[in-house]
């Protein structure tokens, strides 16, 4: 059952990876070059950070970070370096050779599901694209993000807090009520501010001080 589930959930990181892979194929260079959420990383470095996550296994993830004295940002900008081409044609290609890999550090696949999903719409919101992935695959995201701190604190971030998706399944905790898509929800816990104005209820103002 659980190798099932896995497997479904690899099918979905593949599915996400080839919908944003098309997207960037139609982009020009000021795209490349736009901001994103992602604080300082433009488009370009957002896609090499996704073709890095998808090409380290635990012991290229530990000796890459033990390198960096454990140090998550010095890690992520190393192989951002890395993995970015010469232009983003290459850039791009590289993406490419991974949307099938189910390389990972660990066996938390929603974690990486999640990963594809959130920098995938750090890019896209910026530059005004619309694409927004498929409840099926938010889903798994979101019950992922509300019960554990991984690569972001989102558990701590809505500890006490009752969530809800409007359109669908997800509904965890207790507390005062935010509501929303599950898109927004999945964005909100990853600390996306511009994602609370998608949000209602009386623990929206509590999930916005937390951020």
């Amino acid at each position: 059952m659980a190798r099932a589930r896995d497997e479904r959930l690899w099918a979905l990181v593949r599915a996400e990876r080839g919908a944003l892979a098309k997207e960037l194929a139609g982009f020009g260079i000021e795209q490349w070059r736009h901001g994103t959420l992602c604080g300082e990383w433009d488009v370009e470095q957002v896609v090499a950070h996704l073709t890095a996550a998808a090409s380290l296994n635990q012991w290229r993830w530990l000796r890459s970070m033990a390198a960096a004295r454990f140090r998550p940002d010095v890690h992520n900008r190393r192989r951002v370096a890395e993995y970015c081409g010469s232009t983003p044609a290459e850039t791009l290609d590289r993406f490419r050779a991974v949307i099938n890999s189910t390389t990972a550090p660990s066996g938390h696949t929603p974690a990486y599901l999640g990963e594809v999903v959130v920098h995938a719409q750090d890019i896209r919101r910026p530059l005004g694209l619309s694409r927004t992935p498929s409840v099926d695959a938010l889903t798994p995201v979101a019950n992922f993000f509300a019960g554990r701190n991984f690569a972001v604190a989102s558990r701590t971030r809505v500890a006490g807090l009752q969530l809800k998706a409007d359109d669908g399944p997800f509904a965890v905790g207790t507390g005062p009520l935010v509501t929303g898509s599950t898109l927004a929800l999945v964005m909100g816990m990853a600390g996306r501010v511009s994602y609370l104005a998608e949000l209602d209820g009386p623990g929206v103002q509590t999930l916005r001080s937390r951020l």
